[in-house]
């Protein structure tokens, strides 16, 4: 880990490295070049979105799904069912989610047929390929394909706490909601404060997903920082732009690593 991470810090202080036999040192200008770039500040801000909503969903839906399955009001083989059929998207490999979406996302996609059967839309959307939606799409697949890790992660949080808790709520009087703000939330915070830095990183370095559906397009509006990093070293060949970029993810991942640590730490 150390070599490659330290050549790539290296060609960020470099000129035309890879290409040039002799490059030469540059000092700050590649930073200053990637930093004023608009299409890295488009893929900054789009980033940005894509992992706040992906986080927030993932949280929220992990939770709910948990929760439900975590209710002695379903029999025991009903929540096997549900397990089994809310687990299969995480078992999808990328490649196969991607093929999968994009068909469905088609323009003449099983999509778009039931929405304009139903009468929800009035005529066709290229969920994947209009600019006012494709962003969108990219985030509600990758919303899609992680929660299962989540719902199995605070599954288990919630499996942990202790009925005692919940038994001497209820002789105080505390109703459903109040048991879940009061019991449920703050015995699950450690675990869902983890899952969201964890989600923050993962996230925040998706590029399997986004280059097989969209590849950044259309217009950059789905570009990410890990897709305009590898279009900057493979398709333009500025492998010291794209190293200056990569080190700005790194550090940019490096602290959000940081309160993973204490988060883990304070446990």
């Amino acid at each position: 880990m150390i070599i490659p991470i330290a050549m790539v810090v290296s060609y960020s202080f470099k000129d035309n490295v890879i290409v040039e036999q002799n490059p030469v040192f540059a000092g700050l200008a590649n930073y200053t070049t990637v930093l004023t770039d608009p299409n890295f500040l488009a893929a900054l801000k789009n980033t940005f979105i894509f992992i706040t909503l992906s986080t927030v969903a993932h949280l929220g839906l992990g939770l709910a799904f948990a929760t439900m399955l975590n209710t002695p009001l379903l029999g025991g083989v009903t929540k096997a069912i549900f397990r089994i059929i809310y687990i299969l998207p995480w078992l999808f490999t990328v490649a196969v989610i991607a093929v999968i979406w994009r068909l469905m996302l088609d323009p003449s996609g099983v999509v778009n047929y039931i929405l304009t059967t139903i009468g929800v839309l009035r005529a066709e959307v290229s969920w994947l390929s209009d600019p006012n939606m494709a962003l969108w799409a990219l985030t509600f697949i990758n919303i899609w394909a992680g929660f299962p890790f989540f719902m199995i992660s605070i599954l288990a949080g919630l499996q942990g706490i202790s009925p005692v808790l919940y038994e001497a709520a209820s002789v105080d009087g505390a109703t459903a909601f109040r048991k879940f703000r009061n019991v449920t939330i703050p015995q699950l915070k450690p675990v869902l404060l983890s899952m969201a830095v964890l989600d923050l990183i993962w996230t925040s370095q998706q590029f399997a997903l986004i280059w097989m559906t969209t590849g950044g397009g259309p217009l950059n509006v789905t570009e990410m920082l890990s897709t305009y990093t590898y279009k900057q070293a493979f398709s333009s060949y500025e492998f010291a732009s794209a190293s200056a970029a990569a080190v700005i993810v790194l550090l940019l991942t490096m602290i959000l690593a940081v309160f993973y640590v204490r988060l883990q730490k304070e446990r």
